[in-house]
Parts: structure tokens; C-alpha cells; sequence
């Protein structure tokens, strides 16, 4: 099974609702999807988001890197050489993790039909099933309590609220949401970097004193500042993960040996996909620290690859892939089973994804 070409197109689909978070407001899904065609006629599939605040990359940056760098370098190769294919992508440019993301799914699409076996067993097959939270995007007040009493209407038992624009009226914005929801609905809270150190301790302390039984915080302060980060951790009790300041295995080390955060989210769009993925879980793995696999701002594709990851490693055991509960419509044909906070995976080999809505591929 030989690459025969390397295919882009657009997908665009609306958000049922505006996302909101302390770094930015979109209210359409726009990506970048990927195509791999081989020799047996077999292709695979994977999506790449332009997520600049965080990646640093654009649509014209994803496709740059997939055409002028990622294609030369392993076009003809045979899938069954699959870690030289991975040596030659993550190799070729650096950074640019979407772009590699976008590309490594669609390797481990196809590697999954080679073997007629759903990508999850054969990453480990830890688990056929997993709940995800859903995002609580920040505005006023009465207003994500409302979004936060819907999400539980349409069954969500997990809530990932957005903070970090307004210090510690934040704690007022978990108060009527945990009061709202009663005691029973796990809330997440998510900072995207927008507190300070000091003003971190002091926000989620207040948090702990009013009982609000908070499961976690994200990412509190600026990716760079590991330093804060442990300041942080040694002065909660409150769980500490690590988002933006993950993308590779070594970050992830770095973060687990100085003791910067308790846990670690896995995001392909970081790490440059499953390939570098795999390696962060087995670095967690061996520390003992547990994982949540997240996504940007992505469709049902590439949310797939994430709920495979999931789903195939037992130290995953948090999930945020709420990509596809997030758009107004589904179009694909195929992939996980994703009933609002439940995600089920198939036994159809590789990704599951036999319909990708685009309508143009360019090579």
C-alpha cells in the first residue's frame, strides 16, 4: 500500500453557538482536510485546524507545509514503513504540528486498513466507549448558566467552563453555574492562560473555600511559565493540567519531573498526532500520571483520531472531544458513534470515516 498523492480541501461548517474562550471568539469551523490516496485504492483521511493563538499556524501555513514539505518527503512510501514515513514527516519542517497532525491521522487511517482492524484496538484497545465533557464558552453570567443547564438537558454530566478574562469574578462564574447544576455534574475550569500566578492561587483557593468541588484547572497561566505553573501546584489542591504548555514528548516530561502540573492534555494538533501522541502517553504512563485527549476547535475527522487515541490508551482517562457536539450539523459518513457526552468507537478498520464533506481536492 504505496502513497499515490497527498490531497487537500476545505471544510466549513457553522458552531451551533459562538466559542468563547480568554484567547478568542469563532463562530465557524474552517480546516483544513487532508487525503491520502494509495496504489490498492484505499484512502485516508485527516483535518487540520488553523489555530493561531496556539500553534502559531494558518490556513495558508498548513497548506504550505502539506504541499511544498510533508508531500515531496514521503510521497511513495509504503504504509508498512510506517516509522520511516514518520521519521521523514516529523522531520522534514519543523513545528508545524497541525499540518503533520493532519497527515499522520490519515497514515494511521490508512495503517488501520492494512490490517482490516478499527485504529483503537491497535493502539492498545483499552477501552469501546468513553464520556466527554462539553465547553461552557465565557460571557455574562446568566447566560453561561443557561448554556450549562442545556448541556445537562441533552445529557452531559461533565462541563468544561471558559474563564480567564475577568480575575476573581471568575469564582462568581463557577458559583452560579455549580449552584445551577447541583452537586452531581463534574466541573471542569479552564483558564487558557489568561491569570497570573499569584492571582491563579488566590482564584482557585477561593474556589476550594466555597466548596465548589472544582475536578480540575487548565492551564492558569502563559504556556512558557512552567515556573508559575509549579507555583501554582504546590499551593492548590485543586488538580492542575497542562494544555498549551504540552506539545511534545519532552514538554511533557519537562512539566511531570518538575512537578508544573498533576495532569496532561493530549492534543494531535500539539503533539503533530497519534505518532508523537503515543510517546507522551507512554512518558505519563510510566510517572503515573493520568491524561485527557483534547481537541481545537475540529470537526468530526480529526476528532475521531482523538477518540481512537482515547480509546486505545488506558492512561487516558479524561476525554474533551466535544468538537463534533459543538457543530450545528453532522455531515460524514462513518467514524465513532458520537451521542452528545457519549462516544462509542465501530469495528470499522482505521478511522470509520468513509464520507468527508469537500468539495474540491487539490493535490
Amino acid at each position: 500500500m504505496k502513497i499515490r498523492d497527498i490531497q487537500t480541501g476545505a471544510i466549513s461548517l457553522p458552531l451551533a453557538h459562538p466559542f468563547k474562550t480568554a484567547l478568542r471568539t469563532v463562530e465557524r469551523v474552517e480546516d483544513v482536510a487532508v487525503r491520502i490516496l494509495t496504489d490498492t485504492h484505499e484512502v485516508g483521511y485527516g483535518e487540520a485546524p488553523p489555530t493561531a493563538v496556539i500553534t502559531g499556524e494558518t490556513t495558508g501555513s498548513i497548506l504550505s507545509a502539506i504541499r511544498e514539505y510533508i508531500r515531496p518527503a514521503i510521497l511513495g512510501m509504503d504504509i508498512e514503513e510506517m516509522e520511516e514515513i514518520q521519521r521523514r514527516l516529523h522531520g522534514c519542517i519543523l513545528h508545524n504540528t497541525s499540518a503533520k497532525a493532519a497527515v499522520d491521522m490519515a497514515l494511521y487511517d490508512l495503517w488501520g486498513k492494512r490490517w482490516n482492524a478499527p485504529l483503537w484496538r491497535l493502539l492498545g484497545g483499552a477501552k469501546p466507549s468513553f464520556e466527554t465533557d462539553i465547553t461552557i464558552s465565557v460571557n455574562p453570567v446568566e447566560e453561561m448558566v443557561s448554556d450549562s443547564l442545556e448541556a445537562v438537558r441533552r445529557g452531559f454530566h461533565i462541563l468544561k467552563v471558559k474563564v480567564g478574562k475577568e480575575g476573581k469574578k471568575d469564582v462568581e462564574r463557577i458559583a452560579a453555574i455549580r449552584r445551577a447544576v447541583g452537586p452531581d455534574i463534574l466541573i471542569r475550569v479552564d483558564a487558557n492562560q489568561g491569570w497570573e500566578p499569584r492571582q491563579s492561587v488566590s482564584i482557585i483557593s477561593a474556589m476550594e473555600d466555597r466548596g465548589l468541588d472544582i475536578e480540575l484547572v487548565e492551564q492558569p497561566v502563559r504556556a512558557g511559565d512552567l515556573e508559575g505553573m509549579r507555583y501554582i501546584t504546590r499551593r492548590v489542591q485543586t488538580p492542575i493540567l497542562a494544555d498549551e504548555a504540552v506539545f511534545s514528548p519532552e514538554d511533557g516530561l519537562k512539566i511531570i519531573t518538575s512537578g508544573a502540573a498533576d495532569l496532561i492534555n493530549i492534543k494531535l494538533m500539539k503533539t503533530g498526532g497519534i505518532w508523537q501522541a503515543l510517546k507522551l502517553c507512554a512518558i505519563a504512563d510510566s510517572f503515573g500520571v493520568r491524561c485527557m485527549t483534547g481537541c481545537m476547535l475540529e470537526s468530526k475527522l480529526s476528532v475521531s483520531a482523538a477518540a481512537h487515541l482515547c480509546c486505545g490508551q488506558s492512561i487516558i482517562t479524561m476525554a474533551d472531544l466535544d468538537g463534533p457536539s459543538l457543530c450545528a450539523l453532522d455531515p460524514f459518513e462513518g467514524g465513532p458513534d458520537f451521542r452528545e457526552a457519549r462516544v462509542t468507537m465501530t469495528d470499522a478498520p482505521g478511522l470509520g470515516i468513509t464520507g468527508v464533506p469537500v468539495e474540491r481536492w487539490n493535490s
